[in-house]
């Protein structure tokens, strides 16, 4: 509880938050100078707050070399920690646990459960964002894009997308898994549940969707990184 306490109190500062906001859209490391001009503050006051932040563990930062003599730069980026802040505490990730080890004792047949009710979920993120005055099958092919994005980011996937509408092919990365800690111990079975979530996000928009996985964070890669192929959007 003093942890929570301690979050709270440095996230209490608009800035700060907007900074660790910031940082967590970057998807990279961030200087002091960034932060200064990004935010329009003194590089004294930047540092001021990254530092703050760095002292709860939502960040950590290491010294770099320019190469050019002087003072080697500080770099910030986001720390491994799971930050969690319930109140009452509640922990989900132990109820993700029951969860996962009730589905694999149940077999194949389990297994086969959990990933058809990923792929719902994944459906329903993208539909509930259905534009009501317009059918989907006369959104842009942006449009679309757009669409998987708003639902990634909702879901806390900090996502980064780039596409191709004359190739039909989206790259798309996750730099966020909100399922990491439980695919830890159960790498296999999550990550395909999880893949089963994206697939079902992207068949609620197009037909025929081909879903390559490119990286794994579970294999120690900085981000979740796929490919989609697909033949032609849904009606």
């Amino acid at each position: 509880m003093d942890q929570v306490l301690k979050i709270t109190n440095v996230l209490a500062d608009p800035t700060r938050y907007h900074i660790y906001e910031y940082i967590t859209k970057k998807h990279k490391e961030v200087s002091v100078q960034e932060i200064a001009e990004v935010f329009s503050i003194h590089p004294n006051v930047a540092r001021l707050h990254l530092t703050k932040l760095e002292d709860v563990n939502m960040l950590v930062s290491e010294t770099q070399k320019t190469g050019k003599g002087g003072r080697p730069s500080r770099l910030y980026r986001l720390s491994e920690d799971v930050i969690h802040l319930h109140f009452p505490f509640r922990d989900y990730q132990l109820l993700a646990k029951i969860a996962i080890q009730t589905m694999m004792s149940l077999g194949e047949q389990g297994k086969q459960a959990l990933y058809e009710t990923g792929k719902n979920f994944g459906k329903e993120m993208v539909q509930q964002r259905f534009p009501h005055d317009r059918p989907i099958a006369h959104l842009s092919f942006a449009e679309k894009v757009q669409l998987l994005k708003e639902a990634a980011e909702a879901a806390g996937f900090y996502p980064s997308f780039d596409y191709n509408e004359t190739t039909q092919k989206i790259y798309f990365q996750i730099f966020n898994c909100p399922f990491k800690e439980i695919a830890l111990h159960h790498p296999q079975t999550v990550c395909g549940m999880h893949h089963a979530f994206l697939r079902g996000m992207f068949e609620a928009l197009f037909d025929n969707v081909e879903l390559i996985e490119l990286d794994n964070m579970a294999n120690g890669c900085d981000s979740c990184s796929y490919r989609a192929e697909f033949a032609s959007a849904c009606e």
